[in-house]
């Protein structure tokens, strides 16, 4: 097997390979997630941790769907719905942290919500990645 069909195709609970992936799929569901927090908290003129949550939801259904594709392909359960609800509790504990996190950043250190969403995305990735990994997809 190519070292590029390994490291892009196939399936692996190589630590680092999946770290590796989430990186890329978490990527994709931030930028749909920061677009959207754009989009309500300038268009739509949501309050930023409103816009947050909704944005969020978004970048969850995209997350989901994509690690269970392509970086965890086998989980602890046998039922999708539970696996969703497991997922989605993770990512709601990412999005309280998040919210927290934000709220810190833009009111009490005033900095723009979009570089708060940043700053807080980062340190989030982390038990968002862990979370998923260790409580619901490590066989």
């Amino acid at each position: 097997m190519g070292v590029v069909k390994k490291i892009a195709v196939a399936e692996t609970n190589n630590l680092f390979l999946q770290l590796f992936r989430y990186c890329f799929v978490g990527g994709f569901a931030f930028i749909v997630d920061y677009g959207l927090l754009y989009f309500f908290a300038e268009f739509c003129s949501f309050h930023y941790l409103i816009s947050a949550s909704l944005s969020f939801v978004a970048g969850l259904l995209v997350n989901y769907l994509i690690s269970t594709k392509w970086i965890f392909r086998r989980s602890k359960l046998s039922s999708k719905t539970a696996e969703f609800v497991i997922f989605a509790v993770i990512g709601v504990i990412g999005l309280f942290l998040t919210d927290v996190l934000m709220f810190l950043f833009t009111d009490v250190l005033k900095i723009h919500f979009m570089v708060s969403k940043l700053m807080a995305a980062a340190i989030v990735l982390l038990w968002n990645f862990i979370g998923r990994k260790y409580i619901l997809f490590n066989k």
